[in-house]
């Protein structure tokens, strides 16, 4: 066995802290708690950082009330080819409760105040990654600009709830005519015909697993953060003035001896993604988190003339296209399964059709630009709250703390949500508004 720590002493002593998942959540969790002067231990499965549901994360990097995934166009059509959205054979009854959970928030008055529950995080996290940024001076293919394009008037007509949230929250923006989308966006066509667009010129894209990478590197360069790269937790152990995790064989290891390899701390962050549900519930803990398959497609520029200079993303089918570089990176494609069914391979023709739905979106819009048969293509699982809203801060346990459930609008949320966790473990008042609070703990399912 081995310990990082020494028993819990008052809110202001600095702490042993293990975070279990070496994502973006994880490793922003890591930085945060490192800054409040706690020492980190970061345990990843994978060789090494943002090599899950991180690698494939669109570059979007703060969501809007146009993208968050609930509200008046999220699955406001139950056919797949409009809302973006796969249903595969076998959606259970737990997936359709889920489901019509989400489709409570349609209602555009119980989706503005649970948008305005989440924005407080939202610009607590732009600050986070900021402060960051200048800091340290890190570059990774940060981009400003970008176009959400509406297909339909009726989609049009059922984004004017989230139009609204950003005139009341004074969210820079500028609503366009397709005409005045083409003038601005040389590569997107008004034919066929479109309903409009909203530029937001200050919002941003960039590349999510190249930031966690580099975070990591001005990590290891500044001392106090450990990574234990190939180890997967089995367990985490709550007891008394304790907190610990054990750790799964690794393969290939001889059997030479059978005692269970234990890291003792003081508190325990569970940042793993889908794989910290499996963990929470041999504590007992049951979220009624949902995963989500999405697809991404990294495609080589195929006419340089035909390549947006801005991000641009469908705002009904949940599709983003950002340049980095000379690729383009196409993220959706979502595929809502029964969570039994997540560790099953998931098919050739569902997958197909995801990655499809892809080549459509930008072929629909800016035609000409990605060679799409020559895209390297990437799946993954990512959590998905039935209310929308990540699950952060204490939870079961006076050691135990949570960083799950982001959904896939906006890798920037880890920032701020690594700042709030740092600040709830080392006893601090976290800088957000109680409902905020509350509408984030785990505690609001019960």
């Amino acid at each position: 066995m081995r310990r990082l720590g020494v028993p819990f002493g008052n809110s202001n002593q600095n702490m042993d802290v293990i975070v279990i998942g070496g994502g973006i959540a994880g490793v922003a969790t890591a930085y945060h708690l490192r800054a409040a002067g706690h020492r980190v231990c970061v345990v990843e499965r994978h060789a090494t950082v943002a090599q899950g549901a991180t690698y494939g994360q669109g570059g979007t990097v703060l969501p809007t009330p146009l993208d968050v995934w609930f509200g008046p166009t999220f699955l406001a059509s139950r056919q797949n080819a409009k809302n973006g959205v796969i249903n595969k054979i076998g959606f259970n009854g737990a997936a359709r409760q889920f489901v019509r959970q989400l489709g409570a928030l349609q209602e555009p008055e119980a989706f503005a105040r649970q948008f305005g529950r989440l924005r407080p995080l939202i610009e607590a996290s732009r600050d986070a990654l900021a402060d960051v940024e200048a800091r340290f001076g890190l570059e990774f293919e940060q981009a400003s600009g970008l176009l959400y394009l509406v297909r339909s008037e009726h989609e049009w007509q059922q984004s004017q709830p989230a139009l609204e949230l950003l005139r009341q929250y004074e969210v820079p923006h500028h609503v366009l005519t397709p005409d005045e989308c083409a003038a601005y966006e040389h590569s997107v066509r008004t034919e066929p015909e479109f309903a409009g667009g909203v530029l937001f010129d200050q919002e941003r894209t960039a590349n999510s697993p190249l930031f966690t990478k580099l975070l990591k590197q001005t990590l290891d360069a500044q001392g106090g953060v450990q990574f234990m790269h190939g180890c997967e937790v089995s367990a985490i152990r709550l007891d008394g003035q304790r907190a610990a995790v054990e750790l799964a064989p690794r393969a290939g290891v001889a059997a030479r001896s059978r005692e269970v390899d234990v890291i003792h701390a003081d508190a325990v962050v569970v940042a793993a993604g889908y794989g910290s549900l499996a963990l929470l519930e041999r504590l007992g803990l049951r979220l009624p988190l949902h995963p989500l398959r999405l697809h991404t497609l990294v495609a080589p520029i195929a006419h340089e003339e035909c390549a947006p200079h801005v991000a641009i993303v469908d705002a009904v089918k949940r599709i983003g296209i950002s340049r980095m570089n000379h690729r383009l990176r196409i993220a959706g494609g979502a595929v809502l399964q029964g969570a039994g069914q997540i560790d099953k391979p998931l098919g050739e023709a569902v997958t197909t059709e995801a990655l499809a739905l892809l080549g459509q979106a930008t072929h629909d819009w800016i035609p000409g630009a990605a060679r799409i048969s020559a895209a390297l293509p990437w799946e993954g699982v990512k959590l998905l709250s039935p209310d929308g809203l990540p699950v952060i801060g204490n939870a079961l346990h006076p050691r135990l703390f949570l960083n799950v459930g982001h959904g896939p609008s906006g890798w920037g949320l880890a920032c701020g949500a690594g700042k709030l966790v740092a600040d709830l473990l080392s006893g601090q008042t976290p800088e957000l508004p109680a409902d905020t609070l509350a509408a984030l703990r785990a505690d609001r399912f019960q």
